[in-house]
């Protein structure tokens, strides 16, 4: 059974997730305002980004669903609670992580970007036609600060025209 501090805990933590979502929400909506030239929008690479984000975005509230109805099962013994706890705690920390590195690759001056972190692996989808050695070091820079420093070898860059 829950006690009531852990309870605070993931309830405070949906409820910032959820502000994020919303800042990021207003944020992606003002840039998208923004009437772009011809020239300057790629459909197919937009198409990526909103698509990833989406999919991403449905993956993870299909599992947050799945761990919450675990933890409020009355059938669920105490070991498959606690795993749904840990995993909810995991995919949380995932989310804001990704959110966070999102964040600081655009502020790089990055048009989007989409990030999926995992425990053993990091892909960084990029918009841009190609990336030259200082772009991917600013990246993998912020990847390391905030993974506490992940090796290289579980990132992957990968530029989207």
């Amino acid at each position: 059974m829950l006690t009531k501090k852990k309870k605070i805990i993931v309830l405070v933590s949906m409820v910032a997730l959820l502000v994020i979502t919303g800042v990021l929400n207003i944020i992606l909506n003002n840039t998208a305002s923004t009437t772009p030239t011809n020239s300057d929008y790629d459909y197919s690479s937009e198409s990526f980004f909103e698509t990833s984000r989406l999919d991403r975005t449905n993956t993870r509230n299909e599992a947050i669903d799945r761990f919450e109805q675990i933890i409020a099962s009355s059938s669920s013994s105490a070991e498959a609670k606690e795993q749904a706890e840990a995993d909810l705690a995991e995919v949380l920390d995932s989310m804001l992580i990704e959110s966070d590195m999102e964040g600081l690759i655009k502020a790089k001056g990055f048009n989007d970007v989409f990030v999926n972190y995992s425990s053993t692996y990091i892909n960084v989808m990029v918009k841009s036609a190609e990336l030259i050695e200082s772009e991917v070091a600013q990246i993998v820079e912020i990847i390391q600060s905030k993974t506490g420093g992940r090796d290289i070898d579980y990132i992957k860059i990968i530029p989207v025209a």
